[in-house]
């Protein structure tokens, strides 16, 4: 196998099915995908069978065996070329030892052994680079690992493939895997690499064979193909993100953490009014029937900020029509009441978004009591000034502003996973069965 001057792209399957692995790589390859990796998860679940049916399933194709072989190198090497891999992957970080034993398998039964770069030291990178290279590993693979995506996204992994470029010599393959798409596999060529590595993109992706075909136009053209779609989120659009997914997504990326409970929608969204709010939290604790606090925090908050008010769970309203109107006009995104709000069918009228715990005709007092940006605890989650607040439907959830962005990009990625399991329904297939529910039950 050779070089070229153009990169070859790789389809990386990191799933636990082989049939859905096959079905996907099926769609990609049509779509332009040339190598073809059975990913470390699809690996473990499904043992070296899955890359023996890549390889008779594709033999035009180059297969890749993501091993991440720490210790045993030979061995691991040795079955992964035996079941019809044409490059194994292993650490980089592994002991040069098992390098050393990696590299002469690899020569013994003809295969490419690349090394992964994941969680080797950024100080220690480019001297590991050439330390690997000088032991004989033919490939070198600049990779930000899926953890570490939701947090740097795609352009982390172009920063170190571009230091690699600059050490490595031109014999040796350059390859680059971790969040790329089809807006950042351009700037993947214009580094020089020799592999583009495409997991998620694709694998997630309701069209691999679409999406294949906008990856190979951005990487032939060296020009950003846009999309939509499976694009990390920065700081300053973390909005952006938490609007396009919903609470149970959200949920799920934070492993059933963030509900507030109790809490219920003053309405409930439609196609032409979703009910969908997100923002960071301005905080009010306040007492029974006592919304002087409430309503003055409406001063404080800025365009998109939720309030959110701990009332004690009180009985008598903290919240009504005029506070809704005033939080309208300013562009305040919602309210979240652990406590009682009235005059519902006006606020119902007004499309504002609203979740208290108990709704009444029943008007408090203004007392003065109570604080605003303090830490509270509202429907049994603390919350803090700046934490991000969600609502929909299905209700509301709070992330830890320090967590904001990585849970907002957890979701997209739940967000997508869900996208291609629904086309897979919609095809036919049952939810048992796209899953593999009974083989993936809990062994008792």
């Amino acid at each position: 196998m050779k070089k070229r001057d153009e990169p070859y792209l790789q389809l990386a399957l990191d799933l636990i099915n082989t049939h859905r692995a096959l079905q996907i790589a099926e769609e990609a390859v049509e779509g332009g995908v040339e190598w073809i990796e059975a990913g470390t998860p699809l690996i473990k679940a499904e043992g070296m069978q899955v890359v023996r049916d890549l390889h008779k399933r594709f033999p035009q194709n180059t297969i890749v065996a993501d091993m991440k072989t720490v210790d045993g190198g030979s061995i691991e090497i040795e079955i992964a070329a035996k079941s019809g891999a044409d490059v194994v992957l292993m650490l980089g970080g592994s002991d040069d030892a098992s390098v050393r034993e990696a590299v002469e398998a690899a020569r013994k039964y003809g295969v490419i052994l690349g090394c992964d770069t994941i969680d080797i030291p950024p100080e220690r990178l480019e001297e590991r680079a050439l330390e690997l290279e000088n032991l004989g590993a033919d490939m070198i693979v600049s990779h930000v690992g899926i953890d570490q995506q939701t947090i740097y996204g795609g352009e982390k992994t172009l920063e170190v493939a571009k230091k690699l470029k600059k050490t490595l010599k031109p014999t040796t393959w350059l390859a680059i895997a971790g969040g790329i798409n089809p807006e950042t596999a351009a700037k993947a060529k214009t580094i020089g690499v020799d592999v583009i590595i495409v997991g998620g993109c694709l694998y997630k992706s309701k069209s691999p064979k679409e999406t294949a075909q906008k990856l190979v136009k951005a990487i032939t053209s060296a020009k950003p193909v846009s999309t939509n779609l499976y694009k990390k989120y920065d700081e300053h659009h973390i909005r952006d993100a938490l609007m396009k997914v919903s609470c149970p997504n959200i949920s799920d990326a934070m492993h059933r953490e963030g509900e507030m409970q109790g809490l219920k929608p003053v309405w409930i969204g439609t196609e032409a009014y979703p009910l969908k709010f997100a923002g960071p939290a301005v905080t009010v604790r306040a007492y029974n029937g006592d919304w002087s606090k409430p309503v003055e925090a409406i001063e404080e908050a800025e365009e998109g900020d939720v309030i959110v008010i701990d009332a004690c769970e009180g009985k008598d309203a903290v919240w009504g029509e005029l506070a809704s109107w005033s939080c309208k006009t300013k562009g305040v995104a919602g309210v979240v009441i652990d406590g009682a709000a009235r005059d519902i069918d006006d606020i119902r009228k007004m499309k504002f978004p609203l979740f208290a715990k108990y709704f009444t005709p029943t008007a408090g007092e203004p007392r003065g009591l109570g604080e605003i940006n303090v830490s509270i605890e509202c429907a049994g989650k603390k919350v803090n000034p700046g934490d991000w607040i969600v609502g929909d439907d299905s209700g509301v959830v709070v992330i830890p502003k320090q967590k904001a962005q990585e849970m907002a990009n957890r979701a997209i990625d739940v967000f997508e996973k869900e996208n291609r399991i629904r086309e897979e329904i919609k095809r036919g297939s049952t939810l048992s069965e796209v899953l593999y529910l009974k083989k993936w039950e809990k062994q008792k």
